[in-house]
């Protein structure tokens, strides 16, 4: 069955969702026969330990709109995202996550943003429902760090439930750094982005796959992958510790001169320890601007391994006389480990 190629691509990341996929399927067709052009949904496993996978197979098999993408293992939130993206033919790319907390029906205000001339419209969460004051206060402490320590613009209570034009989309594949933070990469390009507010419902089924070390850790993940500030925290640090080790060694110094009961061997022992301490990680920081810039990129391994896909046949065969087509990766990509980047 040969199908159009498609105006929208939705992107679900899935990772062991085996309990929602039967109402996420349900709501993503009734949102797809909403919308005014052919739309594909890519689903990306991200070695789901579950049923995931076997069920979206054999929802796949018998849905010619849906597309699905197995992941080698799991590589992650972020690149999960990508990997959806670089298979994405759409003009218009739709991510969201597929624990319904995205609500699929606010795709439509996202689309009839993108239609006014945005390029990038992301949705704002104004509520979150069902969540713990505990949870509230570390998700706004999250983006209030990210918005203090990130040297880009990154909007304030908005996670990846964004809609990107195909423009946005290509300077996105041209961004190859291994340190994603796809957030912060959206808001570093730039272009005409606006948000749509949306109230983000409770987690009916499954379990989240943002605790909050996950939280610490995408945090910090973001800072780093867009600021220098915390490596700069360390030389005016090192700088500080080697200020405060000249203080105290005159102190010991005169201490031991005038004989205020100073152990023997105590102040040579401190004012060299300090002194160093402070002079290594000054060094540290120094190299470490340098460093932290290159260390994943200097290896160049692939950002992600793909074990097997289905349902890209069907649209290729529709693209092939498209101005756009869908390009099938160099060498193929199904089931020898290759990557949907090699576009």
């Amino acid at each position: 069955m040969n199908v159009s190629p498609p105006r929208y691509s939705l992107v679900l990341p899935i990772y062991n969702e085996e309990q929602v996929l039967p109402r996420l399927i349900e709501r993503i067709s009734s949102l797809i026969g909403r919308l005014d052009g052919e739309t594909e949904a890519i689903f990306v496993d991200d070695g789901s330990l579950d049923g995931s996978v076997e069920y979206l197979r054999n929802v796949v098999a018998v849905e010619p709109r849906f597309r699905l993408i197995e992941l080698s293992r799991n590589f992650g939130h972020q690149v999960a995202i990508t990997a959806g993206m670089d298979a994405a033919a759409g003009d218009a790319v739709i991510v969201m996550d597929a624990d319904l907390q995205d609500p699929p029906e606010v795709v439509l205000d996202l689309v009839a943003k993108w239609k006014e001339g945005f390029e990038i419209v992301y949705a704002r969460r104004v509520k979150r429902e069902g969540e713990s004051w505990f949870k509230r206060i570390t998700a706004s402490l999250f983006y209030r760090l990210l918005e203090k320590m990130t040297s880009v613009d990154i909007p304030r209570d908005v996670g990846d439930f964004r809609l990107v034009g195909r423009k946005a989309l290509e300077t996105f594949k041209q961004m190859p750094e291994h340190d994603r933070f796809v957030r912060g990469m959206f808001a570093w390009m730039g272009f005409k982005q606006t948000a749509v507010p949306f109230e983000r419902p409770a987690r009916n089924l499954g379990q989240t796959k943002y605790p909050f070390w996950k939280m610490m850790h995408l945090a910090v993940h973001g800072i780093v992958s867009f600021s220098e500030k915390p490596l700069r925290v360390a030389l005016w640090g090192g700088l500080a510790i080697s200020a405060l080790a000249v203080v105290f060694g005159t102190y010991a110094i005169f201490a031991w001169i005038f004989e205020t009961g100073v152990i023997a061997g105590w102040t040579s022992i401190v004012v060299i320890v300090s002194l160093l301490c402070g002079i290594n990680l000054f060094m540290t920081g120094v190299v470490g601007l340098y460093v932290g810039g290159i260390h994943a990129e200097v290896k160049r391994r692939p950002l992600y391994v793909i074990d097997r896909v289905a349902g890209f046949d069907k649209a290729m065969r529709a693209a092939s006389d498209s101005r756009r087509p869908f390009r099938k990766p160099r060498n193929g990509a199904s089931a020898d480990g290759r990557t949907l980047r090699q576009l």
